[in-house]
């Protein structure tokens, strides 16, 4: 395998509401030794706008070799775990350890028993037996993955936001990435990222939830005692977004605090791909855009598991769970199912409706009207958060 694995990131058209000037450039972006299984290839592909195009065909392992993930769950509580962002009272990114733990215990969320143990599940294997347990996922080393980048990025009319656990894009070091992971008010449980803000999905493959490479700006911002393994650097590109635009730290290639920044936190600047719109991680966790510009490809995702996100099969090698195309632990969130045809919707609609309002701090009434349907009719249908 070649020491630099590369795509093209080839010139633009700016869309309505962007900014309207820029560069046509065609600049390379190399991944690192250990990111790919093979090099990559040009492919037919769809975009999810019906546009036939070209895209870049990625193929990934469980984990490129080298990179060193945990911790995830604390064993006790007087053990430090990884991380997590609690969206509840008191809300904001702590560190795992038994400060948190107890914090929760007193809003009603109990993650460990009366000697001090944390409750901890391996969701590849087991299903939690407690109303709240820290999800610690072993590794599957024959999982492959494959991803496809547009080799043109294309321009949306509007951008597409990012819910939870939606498909972000992929790091330099092949490293998948998506957004917020799963609320513990919806699914009862905690899937623990590590101090890097990543963690195993399921299907036994480990992923990003933040921009692991500038994770440092987070931890000084939100004042978390904990070190990433990885090289902080907060000018350099961590990745590719799906719609095959570049993502950078939370400053520009000299050091400087980008401005202009839309919606999505990203602008069209000069970098190290020429000038192009990019994408900027913010200081706030997760640091990653809350949606994208560009078009994807329609199934850019797709998985040689039996679990989880772009799962391909099931039932397999003592995989317990079926494939989840809405992704993550927990999947589809508990009970969406059940309302989505009390209301007379698709499940993915409800899903997609309530992402775009906010995901687990929705605006019900935004959703309601998204839906088509009352916000008092919304309410009674959803599920009840799961029991303290």
């Amino acid at each position: 395998m070649p020491n630099a694995l590369r795509f093209i990131c080839l010139p633009i058209l700016v869309a309505m509401g962007f900014p309207a000037t820029v560069s046509a450039h065609t600049q390379t972006g190399a991944f690192q030794e250990t990111a790919l299984l093979r090099a990559p290839e040009v492919v037919d592909c769809t975009l999810e706008n019906g546009a036939r195009t070209k895209c870049q065909k990625l193929s990934m392992g469980y984990l490129p070799d080298g990179l060193e993930i945990g911790p995830f769950c604390p064993a006790t509580v007087n053990d430090a775990g990884g991380l997590w962002e609690w969206t509840g009272e008191n809300a904001g990114l702590y560190r795992i350890d038994g400060n948190f733990l107890r914090m929760l215990d007193g809003l009603g969320y109990r993650f460990f028993d009366d000697e001090g143990n944390v409750y901890s599940v391996d969701n590849a294997t087991e299903r939690p037996t407690v109303d709240h347990a820290c999800i610690n996922v072993s590794l599957d080393e024959s999982v492959e993955i494959t991803m496809l980048l547009p080799v043109q990025p294309v321009m949306a009319d509007t951008p597409t936001a990012l819910g939870v656990v939606s498909k972000v894009g992929v790091a330099l070091d092949g490293v998948p990435i998506f957004s917020d992971a799963p609320p513990i008010q919806v699914t009862g449980h905690m899937p623990a990222l590590d101090t890097c803000g990543g963690h195993v999905d399921p299907g036994g493959w480990y992923h990003w939830h933040g921009t692991s490479t500038d994770v440092a700006t987070v931890f000084k911002e939100e004042n978390i005692s904990a070190d990433c393994a990885l090289k902080q650097d907060a000018s350099a590109q961590f990745g590719y977004a799906f719609d095959g635009f570049p993502m950078y730290g939370s400053l520009e290639a000299d050091g400087s605090t980008p401005v202009g920044l839309d919606a999505c936190g990203g602008h069209v600047g000069t970098t190290t791909n020429g000038k192009t719109y990019h994408y900027h991680s913010s200081k706030d966790f997760p640091n990653l855009p809350a949606c994208l510009v560009g078009v994807v490809a329609e199934n850019n995702f797709t998985t040689t598991a039996t679990a989880g996100i772009g799962a391909q099969r099931a039932g397999e090698d003592r995989r317990n769970e079926p494939p989840r195309p809405n992704g993550g632990p927990g999947g589809m969130p508990p009970g969406f199912e059940d309302a989505a045809k009390t209301l007379g919707v698709t499940p993915e609609a409800l899903l997609h409706a309530m992402n775009e309002a906010g995901g687990p701090r929705a605006d019900l009434a935004a959703a309601a009207a998204a839906l088509g349907i009352d916000e008092a009719t919304l309410r009674n249908a959803l599920p009840r958060p799961p029991r303290p």
